[in-house]
């Protein structure tokens, strides 16, 4: 008998593949499989990235080489080909994002509930798994609805955001218990906190084709694309994506190019351009032709520009700290966003104490980790997905095998 702890992707995919060949019980605390599942990709599902596979192992941000073994088991194409041989269509979208055609998550978990069902999978819902102990024959877990006995047991308990789906971090405890390792888990792709007095009038205010780069003592660290402002801060795709490379740094300098399609010595043309157009303007009502309205007062003010001076007085200097400021708009780091609004874990269980090529840990022989709970994540765009059911098919696969 098999274990598996958590009804996710990456603890559904491996009790699928252990049910090949061994009998197999899934033990999830919710109500219901898949919840988190359920809201990723805004309800859509961003299920892998059609991209080529050496691309995978490129963007992950932590630990990349240790999902090899498991990513070559089970591959984006081998991933699409399991939901669309059973019934559930694909599409590939901009950025290689790949949704099911119904944009529906709701069609993703119910093709893999009817795969556990098929597999004769007993599944426990409404269980909370509260200790797992080594027996000399087994394991035992002890849960709030009695004990559970197998052979081997499968952790895929998932990391600690998004509280309210079930990830409570309850596999660092089970890890720790056998003398394994825990890198500090901390919220990824997350929400940037800012310390400007101007938020509340950019908030709403979405920016596209702009550069972010975040500089910390470990390096520089740039995106393209588009952010947005909130009450607290910035968020949207370049900010989340930044942010779980810069999410252990204290100090992260902050700087946003609103024009880089448009070099310093090209900019300055067209600022003269406008200047010469518009001499009798005051500095505020000519930005409008180059920045959102909301965002010219604080440009402005960064680059020491008073409001209404007319623009036929703006000094060559003055100009030039200008389009300093529009290439290096300074934005002052006040932290994460709370640590549940994130969208991954980053940390958990240390690669090091589990063995990459079936997944089970180094301490505790018939005792296997995959999906969020391993310190191992990736930027937005399905490669967290993708983790999850790679390393949840490894180990569903080798502690099968061996049963």
């Amino acid at each position: 008998m098999i274990l598996v702890i958590g009804g996710g992707p990456a603890g559904m995919m491996a009790a699928i593949k252990a049910a090949e060949t061994a009998e197999v019980t899934l033990i999830e605390k919710n109500e219901k499989l898949g919840k988190k599942l359920f809201i990723t990709g805004k309800g859509r599902c961003n299920l892998c990235n059609d991209c080529d596979d050496p691309f995978f192992f490129e963007v992950l941000n932590r630990n990349a080489s240790f999902m090899y073994s498991s990513y070559y088991s089970f591959t984006a194409a081998m991933l699409k080909d399991f939901f669309e041989s059973r019934g559930t269509p694909l599409k590939v979208e901009r950025g290689d994002r790949v949704f099911p055609k119904s944009d529906k998550s709701s069609d993703i978990i119910k093709t893999l509930a009817r795969e556990l069902e098929k597999r004769k999978v007993v599944v426990r819902l409404n269980t909370t798994v509260e200790s797992v102990e080594r027996e000399e024959d087994g394991y035992v877990l002890r849960t709030n609805r009695g004990t559970f006995r197998g052979d081997k047991v499968i952790v895929a308990t998932g990391g600690m955001t998004y509280r309210l789906t079930g990830s409570t971090g309850d596999g660092y405890g089970f890890a720790e218990d056998f003398g394994m390792g825990i890198i500090k888990p901390v919220a990824g792709l997350v929400g940037l906190k800012l310390k400007e007095s101007y938020l509340e009038e950019l908030s709403g205010l979405t920016l596209k084709n702009v550069a972010l780069t975040a500089t910390t003592k470990e390096g520089s660290f740039s995106d393209f694309g588009e952010m947005l402002f909130t009450h607290f801060g910035i968020s949207g795709p370049i900010v989340l994506s930044l942010s779980s490379k810069i999410n252990r740094s204290d100090k992260v300098d902050l700087s946003l190019d609103l024009k880089p399609a448009l070099t310093e010595e090209v900019l300055d043309k067209r600022l003269l351009r406008e200047v010469k157009d518009n001499s009798n303007r005051a500095m505020h009502n000519l930005m409008k032709n180059l920045l959102p309205k909301s965002l010219i007062a604080p440009v402005l003010d960064q680059a020491q520009v008073d409001q209404d001076l007319p623009a036929h007085q703006l000094s060559a200097q003055m100009r030039r700290g200008l389009i300093h400021t529009l290439k290096n708009f300074r934005l002052r780091y006040a932290g994460l966003f709370n640590e549940n609004t994130g969208i991954i874990t980053t940390g958990g269980v240390d690669v090091k104490d589990v063995d990459p090529s079936t997944m089970e840990s180094k301490k505790a022989k018939g005792l296997y980790f995959c999906g969020e709970v391993l310190d191992v994540d990736g930027p937005t765009g399905g490669f967290n997905l993708q983790i999850a059911f790679s390393s949840g098919y490894l180990a569903g696969m080798c502690s099968g095998e061996e049963e």
